[in-house]
């Protein structure tokens, strides 16, 4: 291999201030009561201006741009257009760039919704979670179901024609019909495009402190299964197309940011806790991966990365074996799976030459189907999709 395959660059921005942290939140996200917005929006600018002088990125224009957090929908309007802006200056933009900003369906974040277009803002992605006010009190959310509702309306309003909800499922004492309830509703909505992710108590939160101490009453593995057929019946009726396990999108409208992610595209991260990655062909490890993650306290990456243009915590090296693996690891969550022409064009080698003994036996039992193009998760598959994919790790 040369070293000549380019993977489309994506851009991820991290906005780590929240009004209120929830308990089952595990992201890079602080409480702040008045964030320093100039400070931070005047590092972004300088991390971005850093990376953009970087060789690995030169002539390499964004195909999409995610701000995520935290509550980017807090952020004055005029950091995320001051960060679009010097983002086309500097490294460019590919003709229909997708530009996504997660917001929060709370009534302040939606005052911003139309200026957030004018910025230049394309798609939208609320956290709305549940349309049902009691669990939305147990998530700890600041907004009920009327304000949800009523944001959706605003983004319409102001000009947003790619929507996605984000939405929880499995929440303690939650029935299948409460769980269809909110699904439904959401679907009613129109929207272009649902994500849809199973509770997970993750470490060091809040929830996992309380767990420990009393146990909440989550569903049952038969339960969550069957919550999760339902979502797959019902967003396929509604003609949202199952592109990767936990989203759903209207013909052409996938996530193609996130997408990207899955396909195991180069990009750069800028912010507090962003990671970035890019394939690395320097003589030291042709065909491995570089990455890194920056400092997560917003104050400290703030000084760091005004004072240097970088704020990085962190770097690790992956060999190209182990880049491959975890291709195959992120992969996987794809709908389509894994394209095998583009694999190879990457490593340099087929993927099933690549990880024989470690697919064969998932294949032999039917989780995977392998034709010429690509590999991917069977219906049967689907719910092994974890031990799946960690088996090649």
């Amino acid at each position: 291999m040369t070293g000549k395959f380019r993977s489309p660059l994506l851009l991820y921005v991290h906005i780590p201030f929240c009004a209120h942290k929830c308990h089952y939140c595990d992201f890079n996200s602080h409480e702040r009561s008045k964030p320093e917005w100039k400070q931070y929006q005047q590092a972004l600018i300088a991390e971005l201006s850093h990376w953009s002088e970087n060789p690995r990125f030169a002539g390499r224009k964004l195909s999409s741009i995610f701000f995520g957090g935290g509550t980017p929908s807090l952020a004055p309007p005029e950091l995320i257009a001051d960060v679009i802006q010097t983002a086309e200056q500097l490294l460019g933009f590919e003709d229909n760039i997708e530009i996504t900003l997660e917001a929060n369906p709370g009534t302040v974040d939606a005052d911003h919704f139309s200026a957030y277009r004018q910025a230049g803002v394309n798609r939208l992605s609320m956290g709305v979670q549940s349309l049902d006010d009691s669990e939305l009190r147990w998530l700890e959310r600041i907004h009920d179901s009327r304000q949800a509702l009523t944001a959706f309306e605003i983004a319409r309003a102001s000009g947003f024609d790619n929507i996605n909800l984000d939405l929880i499922y499995g929440l303690p004492n939650q029935s299948l019909d409460q769980w269809l309830k909110s699904l439904l509703a959401a679907i009613s909505l129109g929207t272009e495009h649902l994500s849809c992710y199973q509770l997970t108590i993750e470490p060091h939160t809040k929830l996992a402190a309380s767990h420990a101490i009393d146990p909440i009453n989550i569903p049952d593995d038969e339960l969550a299964i069957a919550m999760f057929t339902q979502i797959r019946k019902q967003l396929a009726a509604a003609g949202l197309e199952a592109y990767e396990i936990s989203n759903f999108a209207r013909a052409g409208l996938k996530c193609r940011h996130n997408d990207g992610y899955w396909k195991y595209h180069d990009y750069i991260g800028i912010g507090a806790g962003a990671a970035g990655k890019w394939d690395d062909w320097s003589p030291e490890n042709p065909g491995g991966v570089s990455r890194y993650s920056n400092i997560r306290t917003p104050e400290a990456y703030i000084d760091a990365a005004i004072k240097s243009g970088e704020a990085i915590n962190s770097r690790e090296s992956l060999t190209k074996q182990q880049a491959a693996a975890e291709a195959v690891w992120v992969g996987l969550r794809r709908s389509h799976g894994i394209n095998r022409r583009d694999f190879k064009d990457r490593f340099d080698a087929d993927l099933r030459e690549l990880f024989f003994d470690e697919l064969s036996p998932w294949l032999k039992q039917g989780c995977l189907a392998l034709n010429e193009q690509q590999l991917c998760l069977t219906e049967s598959g689907l719910l092994l999709a974890d031990a799946i994919a960690e088996s090649v790790l």
